[in-house]
C-alpha cells in the first residue's frame, strides 16, 4: 500500500475457482478493465497449501500471474482460521505460517484472518478462550512483521446463541491488548451489523470502536438481519428476504454509507475491498464508484481529524 491517505486504495475480492488459477486471473483482468488499486487474493479457495505447506509449484503459478497486473495485493486467509480452536491450533498456525509466506511471494501486504470462534458457555470459558486467541496472535504478528505483512483480524457474527464470538468492540480491544505493530482490526460493516442485531448491542458504537484500530475495510450491504433461515432454493431467495450476510452492491441494502464514511477514520494506509457476490458482476463499476467517494470522504475527515 501507498501512504497516500487514510484509505490509500479501493478494489475488489476474488472468487474462488476450487484451484483452478485461470478464473482468478480473469478477475484480476476484470478489476484491472474496471480501474481498481487493489485485489484481494481468496488464496483459502485455490489448493496452495498442503498440510501446512506450500505447494511451490502452484505457488509460483500464483505469482506469475499476480506479476501480469498493476494491482496491489492483500489475501484472504482460511476462512475456518480459528486461533480459539485448541484442539487444532498447531495446525491453525501452520497454515497462518503458510499464508503469510503466499502473501511474500505475491507481495501481499495485508493477511486477513477471521476472529475466533468457540462453544458458549461460562465466562471463565470465554476468557481461556480469548487467552488462546491472543497468545496466537502475538506470535503470528511477530512472523507477519518478519514479511513486512498486516494481519488484519476480522469480526465475525455469530450463528446463534452456542456459538461464542467477539463483538466488534471486543475484537478491537483484543487488537489494542496485543498491541503489535504488524496486527490491525478489518472492519466489516455488515458482519457487525448482523452481530448487533443478533445480540441488542449499538452498532454505531461498536464500529466506532473497532474503527480505531482498523486498518482493512470489507464493505458489502445488507439490512443487517441474522441468519434466521438458513436453506433456500436459490440465493437470490435470501437476497429478496434481506436475511443472512447478502454480500450485495452498495445501495441494494440499507446500511447508511455515506453516514458512516462522514464520521468514522481509520489508521493510516487503510485498504477498502468491495467483498460483493460474484453474481453481481454488472453492477461493480456503481458500486467502485460509490466506494471512491466514500473513501474521499474518510480522507478528508481523517485530515480535519489529524489537523
Amino acid at each position: 500500500m501507498s501512504d497516500h491517505g487514510i484509505i490509500s486504495g479501493v478494489g475488489f475480492c476474488t472468487g474462488t475457482g476450487i484451484g483452478d488459477l485461470s478464473v482468478l486471473e480473469a478477475a484480476l483482468a476484470r478489476f484491472v478493465a474496471l480501474r481498481a488499486d487493489v485485489a484481494e487474493l481468496s488464496l483459502y479457495g485455490e489448493d496452495l497449501i498442503a498440510g501446512g505447506r506450500v505447494i511451490g509449484s502452484r505457488a509460483q503459478r500464483l505469482a506469475e500471474i499476480c506479476r501480469r497486473y498493476p494491482l496491489r495485493y492483500t489475501v484472504h486467509g482460511q476462512i475456518v482460521s480459528n486461533f480459539m480452536d485448541e484442539p487444532h491450533l498447531p495446525l491453525q498456525k501452520a497454515v497462518v505460517r503458510a499464508m503469510l509466506e503466499l502473501c511474500d511471494r505475491v507481495g501481499a501486504t495485508v493477511l486477513v484472518h477471521h476472529s475466533g470462534t468457540a462453544p458458549a458457555g461460562r465466562i471463565a470459558d470465554h476468557t481461556r478462550y480469548d487467552t488462546l486467541e491472543r497468545e496466537a496472535l502475538a506470535e503470528m504478528a511477530e512472523v507477519a512483521r518478519g514479511y513486512g505483512v498486516r494481519i488484519a483480524l476480522e469480526n465475525i457474527f455469530a450463528m446463534s446463541d452456542a456459538e461464542y464470538r467477539q463483538s466488534p468492540a471486543e475484537v478491537a480491544a483484543t487488537v489494542q491488548a496485543i498491541g503489535r505493530p504488524n496486527l490491525c482490526a478489518l472492519l466489516d460493516f455488515s458482519h457487525a451489523y448482523i452481530e448487533c442485531t443478533r445480540r441488542g448491542l449499538d452498532w454505531r458504537e461498536q464500529i466506532r470502536a473497532m474503527a480505531a484500530v482498523a486498518g482493512h475495510l470489507h464493505v458489502h450491504d445488507s439490512f443487517g438481519r441474522p441468519c434466521t433461515m438458513t436453506h433456500f432454493h436459490h440465493p437470490c431467495e435470501a437476497t429478496a428476504l434481506g436475511i443472512g450476510d447478502l454480500h450485495l452492491p452498495l445501495g441494494w441494502g440499507d446500511i447508511p454509507w455515506e453516514e458512516l464514511f462522514a464520521e468514522l477514520t481509520f489508521l493510516p494506509d487503510t485498504a477498502l475491498v468491495l467483498e460483493i457476490t460474484e453474481r453481481y458482476d454488472a453492477e461493480l463499476p456503481e458500486s467502485l464508484a460509490l466506494a471512491r467517494r466514500l473513501a474521499a470522504r474518510a480522507n478528508v475527515c481523517g485530515r480535519v481529524a489529524a489537523g
